[in-house]
């Protein structure tokens, strides 16, 4: 007897749908137990900034909230290219996540024409909080605003050298929108990382530095660094004596600094919204918020839709500042 070739797909059309709704409600039983086990967050940079602590103040709160622990995984390197890898080839199953700063969701796509990885890939969960850049100068420069450092170099044309993380970094790329902002050469001293960068700032043989409020904040406080400005369009209630850079005469100078948890690819959206959930529920907590604002963060927890609007919007903005910089780079 032949099976007419009509009959055979409709056959193969029904083991389909059979596996499909298998695979669905599996996946939904998934979602409802979610999660049985540890999870594993991984952190782009080493440990020990102002960006790692607001990690594990967040993780801590989250994992009290979801009944399993939330594990921070520091893996520094290539300015967060590793770890983004990584995380982008995990299994999506909501045990593997990554807290990305701007400078990995948004400056490495940015700036990089071949990056290992599909940087929009990434499933947004939630923004976490976010924060101003700090621009800030040893003690012993000469100058005690935007408009005394600007008058400096406009002097002395690149006497003067500024301090950053690193090529392509986010500290970068707002140091380069001040020079075009402000019309000023100053030479680039990029490091490996945001810690080497401050010891030599520190010590003064770099002479200015963007750097993230949580980052500064204690060494302003401390008198071992000058504030000049705050990058965002209102000042900080950390630094409330310290004027933006739209303040100090830079109009439209706004860059903030932002933090956010994303998800590998493919991730199931009852997960995803499950782990949303809790991170806003745990920017709401008022000893998070406490910890975070001490930091000089501002608690947030969006959704995912509203991350992924955000992520989109910022992407755009350094894509501007990359190509106002002239500044394309090659993944090695």
């Amino acid at each position: 007897m032949k099976t007419s070739l009509p009959s055979l797909r409709a056959a193969v059309a029904a083991v389909s749908f059979t596996f499909a709704c298998a695979a669905a409600q599996a996946q939904s039983a998934d979602a409802a137990s979610y999660p049985t086990r540890p999870i594993r967050m991984v952190m782009p940079f080493a440990a020990g900034s102002g960006f790692d602590s607001i990690v594990r103040i967040t993780c801590q709160k989250m994992g009290e909230l979801l009944g399993q622990s939330v594990v921070v995984d520091n893996q520094g390197g290539a300015g967060g290219m590793i770890a983004s890898a990584a995380v982008a080839r995990a299994v999506p199953d909501g045990y593997t996540l990554i807290f990305h700063s701007v400078s990995t969701a948004a400056v490495l796509p940015a700036v990089y024409t071949n990056l290992k990885y599909d940087a929009r890939s990434f499933v947004p969960v939630s923004l976490v909080s976010d924060y101003p850049l700090v621009m800030a100068v040893p003690p012993d420069v000469p100058a005690k605003n935007v408009a005394e450092f600007t008058a400096l170099l406009k002097a002395k044309p690149n006497a003067y050298s500024y301090a950053s993380s690193g090529v392509g970094t986010g500290l970068h790329l707002a140091a380069e929108l001040y020079k075009s902002s402000a019309g000023v050469e100053i030479e680039h001293v990029p490091y490996k990382g945001t810690g080497p960068a401050e010891i030599d700032l520190l010590a003064g043989r770099t002479q200015m530095m963007f750097a993230a409020l949580p980052s500064f904040s204690p060494k302003i406080k401390a008198g071992t660094l000058r504030a000049l400005a705050v990058t965002t369009t209102t000042r900080s209630p950390t630094l409330p004596d310290v004027p933006t850079m739209i303040e100090s005469g830079l109009a439209g100078f706004n860059v903030p600094f932002w933090n956010g948890i994303y998800a590998p690819p493919g991730t199931p959206k009852a997960i995803v919204d499950k782990l949303s959930a809790a991170a806003a529920k745990a920017m709401r907590d008022p000893a998070t918020i406490a910890k975070l604002r001490e930091l000089g963060a501002n608690p947030i927890g969006s959704t995912p839709e509203e991350l992924d609007k955000f992520w989109k919007e910022q992407l755009g903005l350094y894509q501007q500042i990359a190509q106002r910089a002239n500044l394309r780079l090659t993944a090695q």
